[in-house]
């Protein structure tokens, strides 16, 4: 039986969101407005970009226990391009990986403790029942 650690990353994620996307996340409504990031210059143009989002976050709950915003943001954030001087880390916007925890929450894949988010037992299922899918060819 596989799990999350053994299959291919860019596969699990686009499979998860496809999951999420029918299992009734809602997308807020400002998701295709707003820039992922002040490093960024515009706005996602992937259509699918708030279930992409929300299947990376919970992998990485999965995989680095106990996370918060904080930790996220940086890990989502980009390098933004400068004309004469060098190129500045800038850290992702910390709203949308709220919603996203808030989204995964409702739907019991994620719990907050005082340490962060955690997964519960239901979200480790939900990720090792797709990582078999992946390894088994499905």
């Amino acid at each position: 039986m596989a799990n999350v650690f053994e299959v291919d990353t860019a596969e699990l994620i686009k499979r998860t969101a496809e999951k999420l996307k029918t299992a009734g996340i809602k997308k807020p409504p400002y998701i295709q407005l707003v820039k992922t990031g002040s490093g960024r210059e515009r706005p996602p143009a992937d259509p699918d970009f708030w279930y992409v989002r929300c299947a990376s976050v919970i992998r990485q709950v999965y995989i680095n226990g106990p996370v918060g915003i904080s930790k996220l943001r940086l890990k989502y954030g980009s390098k933004k391009g400068h004309v004469v001087t060098r190129h500045h880390n800038y850290r992702a916007g910390g709203s949308i990986i709220k919603d996203a925890f808030t989204a995964l929450e409702k739907l019991g894949y994620v719990k907050s403790t005082k340490q962060g988010r955690v997964i519960t037992s239901t979200g480790k299922s939900f990720l090792d029942k797709i990582a078999n899918e992946i390894s088994k060819g499905a």
